[in-house]
């Protein structure tokens, strides 16, 4: 039977899962800290559009830089490793070939044989001596524009279920509502991501509900605090 793996190395699908658990769990818990202090609906509801957008942007900017900050240190090492097998290629066949006898196992003529027909192709060399030594896959680089998308698009989506209700209730009825669609969102982020890594779905479902349980407990009560107190 044929099976066919899904690209985890990317980028793209982990900036959108931690966009829409971050955009969730933070939203939620801010809606609930504005509310706790006694404000107004309206005041609520723009705290949260700001949050989502404010979130939205800063989860966006900081999947870019950190992909494309990723994607140059790649890069570097691969210009390092191009260089160094132009200039010392004898050197460099005898690491790999040491590599195939230590790490993979192989008896020294064929590691020599394999090393030498290897090092015949520059690129097949440059692409060989990425993976085996130095542990990058060239062609694996994460898309920055794309994770940046993906986060902002995320973030937004999780950031707005517990807004909702906001723009149809006040009061206790959309504080209610909102902790509760909140809750369920986090279970359904955590049991899809049990669903992808084939792990337990009440224990992942569970996580993700137990922290942004966390989350709505301290800020509700440190805008309670701050409600009563802040003149």
């Amino acid at each position: 039977m044929v099976h066919h793996h899904r690209d985890v190395q990317g980028g793209t699908a982990r900036a959108a899962v931690f966009g829409v658990s971050d955009g969730l769990v933070s939203n939620v818990a801010l809606i609930l800290g504005v509310a706790a202090a006694g404000t107004g609906s309206s005041t609520v509801l723009v705290a949260g559009l700001s949050g989502l957008l404010a979130g939205a942007a800063s989860m966006a900017a900081g999947e870019y830089v950190s992909v494309t900050a990723q994607n140059e240190l790649v890069e570097r090492e691969i210009e390092i490793e191009r260089r160094s097998l132009a200039e010392r290629p004898e050197e460099e066949t005898e690491e790999l070939k040491q590599i195939y006898m230590q790490r993979r196992g192989l008896e020294e003529d064929k590691a020599e044989t394999l090393a030498q027909a290897v090092m015949a192709d520059p690129e097949v060399a440059l692409d060989i001596h990425a993976r085996e030594e130095l542990g990058i896959d060239p062609e694996a680089g994460g898309n920055a524009v794309g994770a940046a998308v993906s986060s902002f698009i995320a973030f937004a989506i999780g950031a707005v279920v517990p807004l909702v209700p906001w723009f149809f209730l006040q009061g206790t009825w959309a504080r209610n509502i909102s902790v509760l669609v909140g809750l369920i969102g986090a279970a359904a982020v955590g049991a899809t991501l049990a669903y992808f890594t084939e792990r337990s779905m009440v224990r992942t479902a569970g996580r993700q509900v137990l922290w942004a349980a966390a989350a709505c407990v301290l800020t509700w009560g440190i805008g309670s605090v701050l409600g009563a107190t802040v003149v």
